[in-house]
């Protein structure tokens, strides 16, 4: 399954999204990881015919969509406590992450500092074949500044079976494997959804290749995170 994104008017969805294509980071771009995926950088708007494949169908399965939501307010409630308010009491606080302005994408090793580019989560460590079951992530923007969720149009079981054609059945759908994808001369579309403060998304990120991105914004932000079983629709949708 691709890319899924709910949405109930179309041009509401295009005035907040731009599309690009994927690449390897260069050798001179020392922030990054060695062979980590990047946005070309050459962003567009996004035509009819860009909208139509990463439209969500009407009844497509809840654990592989991106919704574009508002949370409740936060004012005056613990953020771990939010959750109960979100359609998952059972759901986890990841914590918050602060993304200085003007990042291409947000994510570092936290052993070396480096930028990981695009990636794939991992918490619910899930085999091939059970990937598209795991839990969504719901992330809120929390500000000052404005910030995107950067999303790969091919899903992490696409890309495990193409990279090991073979053995795939038996593996765990690995960041490295979008790398060797990209790699090897493939490449895929990146769409980045913009999120002002107070605003959201909950996103599969164990099945979807992902990152955040501040690039064009001249605050940081700081965004808090949730991983749970968000059922569609839980949340008013932005789009």
């Amino acid at each position: 399954m691709p890319l899924n994104i709910a949405y109930i008017d179309a041009a509401s969805f295009r005035a907040r999204c731009e599309i690009s294509a994927a690449r390897t980071a260069q050798r001179d771009e020392d922030a990054y990881e060695a062979g980590a995926v990047v946005p070309s950088g050459a962003w567009r708007s996004l035509s009819r015919a860009d909208v139509e494949p990463i439209t969500a169908p009407r009844f497509a399965s809840g654990s592989t969509l991106v919704e574009i939501v508002r949370p409740p307010s936060h004012e005056g409630i613990p953020l771990e406590n939010l959750a109960h308010s979100m359609g998952d009491a059972d759901a986890v606080f990841l914590g918050q992450a602060l993304a200085e302005p003007g990042m291409v994408t947000t994510t570092n090793n936290y052993q070396d500092g480096k930028l990981i580019g695009l990636h794939l989560d991992n918490w619910d460590k899930l085999r091939f074949a059970d990937r598209h079951t795991g839990r969504r992530r719901l992330c809120l923007n929390l500000g000052p500044g404005t910030r995107y969720i950067i999303l790969g149009t091919v899903d992490a079981q696409a890309v495990c079976r193409t990279v090991h054609p073979t053995a795939y059945a038996h593996r765990y759908p690995h960041t490295e494997d979008c790398r060797e994808y990209v790699a090897s001369g493939r490449t895929f579309h990146i769409v980045r959804i913009r999120l002002a403060p107070g605003e959201g998304y909950i996103a599969p990120t164990e099945y979807l290749i992902h990152d955040g991105s501040t690039h064009g914004d001249r605050l940081p932000s700081t965004a808090a995170f949730w991983l749970g079983h968000w059922p569609r629709g839980i949340l008013p949708s932005l789009v």
